[in-house]
């Protein structure tokens, strides 16, 4: 079952939570100034604001996409490469050169995951603002307050509403004031188990302590309007597999499925050639996620099913509108601003590519020499080393520092000098 705290999220979430709450509450605040009193709407109305606040990642999240369209044909030619080699020479080399094609067009390995990483804790943090609304709505906050002050001073409260929490799949675990001798419960865990409250629940509350019944309606029922959507559903309520409350799992699923078919056309031509077993893992995932959501959507709170919906509808949209401006745009002019973006950030860092590509490759050499060591000076004197050795002796062609051939021109004279050394030291006996 799924528990409500109404205690506000703590720990990374917590100000990612801060931040959505307060829109939440300034919508409803401003939603109210019409009359309109409603959590659905401002649910609505939530995420299509949510979803324009994270426009800039969706944004940097399809230009990387376009950019690995181009970038990928080099990128597993590189790894076609050096498939197979598992050597510390031959890995290296793979890296040199896929971090080649990557400062070619101004990206990163983690260009592409950086706006996941950033939206994920806020994705996570408005699903419990979602579940906890009372606690970031203030307005919503003072009804149930009011409700919880009438039932306070009633003889029994505690033990009813506890045994209606285990009903509804409420957890009471936290509620460390209720036990031991003492029946009682604090305001905010009287609105825990509230705020999953049906029609029919604040219906059983009258009827069950009827001496407060008369100052309980008014507030059950502005309870129940705010909370109330389409065809008398209940936000808080589960979906089910009875009409109407099927109508959300079926556009849930429905309309995450339209997403996860216009994003696999967007990322088309970045798996074109890909027949890798993680590809073949995504496109399994498109098509059975939309259905797990909606069956998802049959157990939990209408009102996080409402949001499902509305976020893929707005994300199919605004994927719509992307597309447009992605395509219009100049991928080279695209590539050029990269790079020169890319450029400033190591500037400002003080790092210096060049340098540190040789670095690496001088890293990567002293382990090479090491072997080279341990072999006789006879091991290169046979006719197809030598041959070799000689033609690329002979080549007089300048390389750029930090280069694959500049590097074995470095080992090549470092080797020969080892020779030189222990001809000299044969001739010394």
């Amino acid at each position: 079952m799924f528990s409500l705290f109404l205690t506000q999220t703590g720990g990374i979430l917590g100000p990612f939570a801060s931040i959505l709450g307060w829109i939440l509450n300034a919508i409803y605040e401003f939603m109210s100034l019409f009359g309109i009193e409603n959590i659905a709407i401002c649910i609505i109305i939530f995420t299509f604001v949510t979803k324009m606040l994270m426009l800039p990642l969706t944004i940097k999240q399809q230009r990387f996409s376009k950019m690995s369209a181009v970038m990928n044909p080099e990128i597993q030619a590189v790894q076609a490469k050096y498939q197979g080699k598992k050597d510390e020479a031959s890995m290296r080399r793979q890296q040199m050169e896929l971090q080649e094609i990557y400062s070619k067009y101004g990206s990163s390995p983690t260009a592409g995951c950086l706006p996941l990483l950033i939206s994920l804790p806020i994705m996570f943090a408005l699903y419990r603002v979602i579940y906890a609304v009372p606690a970031y709505v203030n307005d919503v906050y003072d009804l149930y307050e009011s409700v919880a002050q009438l039932l306070q001073p009633m003889e029994g409260y505690a033990d009813y509403l506890i045994n209606v929490a285990r009903e509804i799949g409420v957890s009471t675990s936290g509620f460390a004031e209720y036990g031991e001798g003492s029946s009682v419960l604090t305001v905010n865990h009287i609105i825990d188990i509230l705020t999953k409250f049906s029609q029919e629940s604040w219906a059983a509350l009258g009827t069950q302590f009827p001496d407060i019944s008369a100052a309980l309606q008014p507030l059950s029922d502005q309870i129940i309007h705010i909370n109330s959507f389409l065809a008398g559903m209940n936000i808080l309520d589960s979906a089910g597999i009875g009409f109407p409350g099927i109508i959300i799992p079926l556009a849930a699923a429905g309309s995450q499925l339209l997403q996860t078919k216009l994003m696999s056309s967007v990322n088309a031509n970045n798996r074109r050639d890909d027949q890798s077993t993680v590809a073949t893992s995504m496109k399994m995932m498109n098509t059975v996620m939309p259905i797990m959501s909606g069956v998802f959507c049959i157990m939990l709170p209408i009102g996080v099913g409402l949001y499902w919906v509305a976020s893929s509808i707005f994300t199919i949209l605004q994927q719509l509108v992307i597309n447009k401006y992605i395509d219009r745009m100049d991928l080279d002019e695209m590539i050029e601003k990269n790079v020169m973006k890319a450029n400033k950030k190591k500037a400002k860092l003080g790092i210096d590519t060049g340098s540190k590509m040789a670095e690496v490759a001088k890293t990567s050499t002293k382990s090479i020499d090491r072997k080279y060591e341990e072999k006789s000076t006879a091991s290169y004197a046979n006719a197809g080393a030598k041959k070799n050795y000689d033609s690329y002796k002979r080549s007089e062609v300048s390389y750029s520092a930090g280069s694959i051939a500049a590097n074995a021109n470095i080992l090549r004279d470092r080797n020969k000098e080892k020779d030189k050394d222990k001809e000299k030291d044969k001739g010394d006996k």
